[in-house]
């Protein structure tokens, strides 16, 4: 699949997630979309939204996030306030993102930050997990004929094949679901990434994966497993005061994810039987038929004075049993490459 400039058929498409990343700091954002392009990510992903977007002010119970996540205890809005990318700053991220060539775009919440996006003309649309529910907002950025990108964390099986159903009735096809577990940290066994190649199987998508594990081990599993996508939390600095700091990788770690990303993608390759000019060079090494004792003519061949050895460059071992019985029609000499004409 194209997006932007890129195309996932060739190479496994690497997010930079900036999130609460930015720490509330404009210069540490644009820090971090260049060290972000710095250690090998294809393009960084901003959130659009307001904090009323995503929920009331309201103290009461149902919007106090409690359940023994890294927020508890904190209202909804409060911290939907604290960490969202202010809409004045998004001007200034998309050219900067643009000026030094890596791609960019972002996960809206409403149709007002799918309409303010589109100024920008982003490569691509996010819609996170805890709006994969929200069908209307769904149809709408599918509308924009822009790739859509859908994780999948907190839906049904029957939500996921809906939202593939809304888009391509928009007439988008460029449809993107990422596997992903809704915790933060997410648990290695929670993960299920065996998930990936059914899911590109049920819902006839390109699939990738959104990680909230700690490390670097869970991107590796999910392109072994298929998916064309990786995203992940990045931040400049662990020390920076940011919601998402425990489970984002820092620019050595991401750098590390990169790299083994990419040797991953070399190591499967493709479905190759061919005999290129290394394996037929390397059969040098192989087994095939030699004369392992002084044969004289009239003598039979036996498993005694011919054998199955290295190198490569006699008989294959499968015309033994063809050659065993047989009397020699010359002398041949202890050593020598077992051929039909001796026989």
């Amino acid at each position: 699949m194209k997006i932007g400039n890129f195309d996932t058929e060739k190479k496994v498409f690497i997010i930079a997630e900036l999130s609460a990343n930015h720490a509330g700091d404009i210069n540490i954002a644009k820090e971090t979309i260049k060290k972000a392009k710095e250690v090998g990510a294809d393009a960084i992903k901003l959130q659009t939204f307001t904090a009323d977007e995503h929920t009331l002010d309201c103290n009461k119970n149902d919007f106090i996030i409690k359940g023994g996540t890294l927020w508890d205890n904190k209202k909804l809005f409060d911290l939907y306030n604290e960490v969202h990318t202010p809409w004045e700053w998004h001007e200034k991220l998309f050219s900067y993102a643009k000026k030094i060539g890596i791609q960019i775009f972002s996960a809206p919440v409403s149709k007002k930050s799918v309409n303010f996006l589109e100024q920008f003309n982003p490569s691509a649309y996010k819609i996170a997990s805890f709006e994969i529910t929200d069908y209307e907002l769904i149809r709408y950025t599918a509308s924009k004929q822009k790739p859509i990108i859908i994780s999948t964390g907190i839906a049904t099986i029957n939500e996921i094949q809906d939202a593939v159903d809304i888009c391509k009735k928009e007439g988008n096809k460029n449809i993107i679901l990422l596997k992903c577990t809704s915790s933060y940290p997410a648990a290695l066994e929670e993960a299920n990434i065996k998930t990936i190649p059914n899911m590109k199987e049920t819902f006839g998508v390109e699939i990738g994966f959104s990680d909230h594990t700690l490390g670097v081990t869970a991107p590796i599993v999910a392109v072994s497993l298929g998916a064309r996508v990786i995203e992940k939390h990045f931040i400049l600095d662990k020390n920076l005061p940011s919601a998402d700091k425990d489970f984002s990788l820092n620019p050595t770690e991401f750098a590390q994810m990169v790299k083994a990303v990419r040797d991953t993608e070399k190591l499967l390759g493709k479905v190759d039987y061919s005999m290129n000019e290394k394996k037929k060079k390397n059969r040098q090494f192989s087994r095939s038929l030699y004369v392992v004792k002084d044969i004289k003519k009239g003598e039979k061949f036996t498993n005694e004075n011919v054998k199955s050895i290295r190198p490569g460059f006699g008989l294959h071992p499968k015309y033994l049993p063809e050659i065993l019985g047989k009397k020699a029609n010359c002398d041949i000499a202890r050593g020598e490459r077992m051929k039909w004409e001796y026989l």
